[in-house]
């Protein structure tokens, strides 16, 4: 069961964060896409700006995912490895 939620959580922050890597790449090539954000007017640097932000975020919950808990599993399961041998 913790297996299957890290791994469902791990996907779905790395799903949101190629979703905003994709509106990053479609304001870097067709600026006129910027419809979507809050002001129409807003400038393109400022929308990008704003989308760093968000992959900024979803990335570092997704490395402390990794750092504490899937580290953590391994971490368990080798010193189990371990213990079998000595035995």
């Amino acid at each position: 069961m913790r297996e299957i939620l890290l791994k469902g959580a791990k996907a779905y922050y790395i799903g949101l964060i190629n979703r905003h890597i994709s509106n990053v790449e479609v304001l870097l090539n067709k600026p006129v896409g910027i419809s979507g954000v809050d002001d129409r007017h807003q400038d393109i640097q400022e929308a990008i700006e704003k989308e760093l932000g968000i992959i900024a975020d979803y990335n570092d919950k997704v490395e402390m995912l990794v750092k504490f808990f899937e580290r953590r599993e391994n971490n368990d399961n080798q010193q189990g490895a371990q213990s079998e041998k000595k035995k």
